[in-house]
Order: structure tokens, then C-alpha cells, then sequence
């Protein structure tokens, strides 16, 4: 079993180019994949895909929505295409595209999501979507994995090639701590037991897990041991870790770089409230747009940090 103890700093990197490196292993071991980009080559870190595997490679340009479509059409000759573009344009801009040509139709399609969340930072909000975790796990048939690291990432990518069925892989765009074993495998639907306790537990995907692992830490000091797990796979969710943990402490905190509605706080809400009804707290937005700042200053505004994580998990011990 891990604990706080096994999880340091191994270096820093952005979460796309995890994906970037998890496409060029697909590129060597699995001829059917192939990667369809909206001018956003570089931004997906795809370039050297696209140098290598010219002919798996496809460029779609400014038409998303097109994409999604030649995409589904891909499967149909046994390919395995992964669309990738910004979180913003390849949810919210093409959702009708996906929900009739992908999820309806159960489409092999891999939706890849680069710069979701506010950590796409400068560009403001009108790119820096928060509602798309919400808006995937809707659709029937369709898989929502949100990663927390480089590794994790990378992981992720490979894994999803050999899962049959829609997918929707959300990443970013903002260099973050890698943590997460090299060697992991990616088990798809299966939460991450980061630490054991038995005051309260943290539940967080994505950026979060980091920071819940330092609040974890600082919790630890003050006498206060969290259950922290990390759920990268939003939908199908893992009610038997969540379930347990909640047993055991009976106070839930959700962790994520999301609008507080739709995302994964209502997701093990939905779960708690039906199976086993305990005092919650949530940590995302709070039902707002984001705006234009650098990433750090927009996730201390909006509450997305390690003091807010630990101020609520202590106000959860607290009653």
C-alpha cells in the first residue's frame, strides 16, 4: 500500500506532452491508430508523431467538427482515430457531432483534450472550458478519463488504444509536478489509493491530485490522516474505493479543476446519496466563467489549491 511518503517530486512537465509521448509508443506498436488534429499541432504535442508517422497523421484544420466526423468514418476501416484539439473545441463546440456520430453510434473514436480547465491560463474564458467533464460523462457509451500527471498521461494514452468504444481523454496545458510511477499500469475505471486514514477523505482527479497530496501532508502534521484517492477515470467511476473509504471516515471531500456542478463532485455524490449518505464538501468552481490570468494566480482565486483543501477537509473534521 502507498502512502504520502512514496509520492516526491520526479520532475516537472505539462500533461500533453504526455500524451505527445504515449502517441509516438502507439506509433510504433499499433499501425491501426491514427491522429487527427485541428491546427493545433504543436499545442497537442503531435509534431513528432506527424514527422514520423506522416501517413497516420491527418490535418483537419479549423473544422472541428468535420474532424469528429471523418474521425467516426475512420472506425469504419478498422482505424483507431484519435481528434484531438483544445478541451474547448472538442467538446462544447462539436457536442452535437459527438453525441450522433460517436457516442450514439458507438464509434472506436479517442476525443483528446488539450488545455482544459483554468489552467489554460491567458487565453481567458472563452477557451478555458469547465463544464466538459459534465458534458461527456452525459453521453451513453462514452469513457471520461481525466489524468494528473506526465506519467499518468502517457499511461492513459496507450491504455485507451486497446479499450473498445468512445473515450474522452482530458489533459493540460500547464507544466506540473510528475509524481505518479513511470512503471503504473493504467487500469481504466479503477481509483488510486494514494494514502490510508481514517478522519476524512480526499477524492480529486487531474491538477488536483497533487495539491491533495500535499494538503495531505500538511493534514498529517496537524494529527489529521486522510484517505486520499486519485481518480483519473471519471466515468465509469469506481464506487468500490470511494464506498470503502467512505465507510471508513464518514466525511468526503471532492477535489477537481471543474464547475462544481456535472463534474466528479456530482458524480460521487450521486453515488453517495444513493449508498451510503455522508457530510461532503467540494473543491472547483463555483458556478462561474474563469478569466484571463497565469495559471497558479487563477487556481488561488478560484480556490483550487492546497489551503483550500486543507481549510475544508479541517471544517469536514470539525462538524
Amino acid at each position: 500500500m502507498m502512502s504520502l511518503e512514496n509520492f516526491k517530486v520526479l520532475g516537472n512537465n505539462d500533461t500533453r506532452s504526455g500524451f505527445g509521448a504515449g502517441m509516438m509508443e502507439l506509433g510504433k506498436t499499433n499501425p491501426h491508430v491514427v491522429a487527427l488534429c485541428a491546427d493545433l499541432t504543436e499545442s497537442l504535442k503531435l509534431t513528432e508523431y506527424k514527422k514520423e508517422y506522416p501517413d497516420r497523421f491527418f490535418q483537419c484544420g479549423i473544422a472541428e467538427a468535420n474532424m469528429i466526423g471523418v474521425a467516426a468514418g475512420m472506425t469504419i476501416g478498422g482505424k483507431i482515430p484519435f481528434a484531438t484539439s483544445f478541451a474547448n473545441f472538442v467538446t462544447g463546440r462539436v457536442y452535437d457531432q459527438i453525441r450522433q456520430s460517436i457516442a450514439y453510434s458507438e464509434k472506436n473514436v479517442k476525443i483528446c483534450a488539450s488545455h482544459a480547465g483554468l489552467t489554460l491560463g491567458e487565453d481567458g474564458a472563452t477557451h478555458q472550458i469547465l463544464e466538459d467533464l459534465g458534458l461527456m460523462q452525459m453521453l451513453p457509451h462514452m469513457t471520461v478519463i481525466n489524468t494528473c500527471d506526465f506519467n499518468q498521461t502517457k499511461a492513459a494514452t496507450i491504455a485507451i488504444a486497446s479499450h473498445v468504444g468512445p473515450v474522452y481523454l482530458r489533459f493540460g496545458r500547464p507544466k506540473v509536478p510528475i509524481f505518479m510511477p513511470e512503471d503504473m499500469p493504467f487500469i481504466i475505471g479503477k481509483g488510486i489509493q494514494i494514502s490510508e486514514g481514517e478522519d476524512v477523505t480526499i477524492i480529486a482527479t487531474g491538477h488536483l491530485v497533487w495539491k491533495a497530496i500535499e494538503a495531505g501532508k500538511a493534514l498529517l502534521e496537524k494529527g489529521i490522516k486522510a484517505d486520499i484517492i486519485n481518480i483519473h477515470t471519471i466515468k465509469p467511476l469506481d464506487a468500490d474505493i470511494i464506498l470503502k473509504s467512505a465507510k471508513k471516515t464518514k466525511k468526503v471531500l471532492v477535489a477537481e479543476e471543474h464547475q462544481v456542478l456535472g463534474g466528479l463532485g456530482s458524480a460521487v455524490s450521486q453515488l453517495l446519496s444513493s449508498q451510503f449518505p455522508c457530510p461532503m464538501d467540494f473543491i472547483a468552481v463555483q458556478d462561474s466563467f474563469g478569466e484571463s490570468g497565469t495559471p497558479d494566480q487563477l487556481m488561488d482565486k478560484y480556490g483550487l489549491n492546497v489551503s483550500t483543501i486543507i481549510a475544508k477537509a479541517e471544517k469536514l473534521m470539525n462538524g
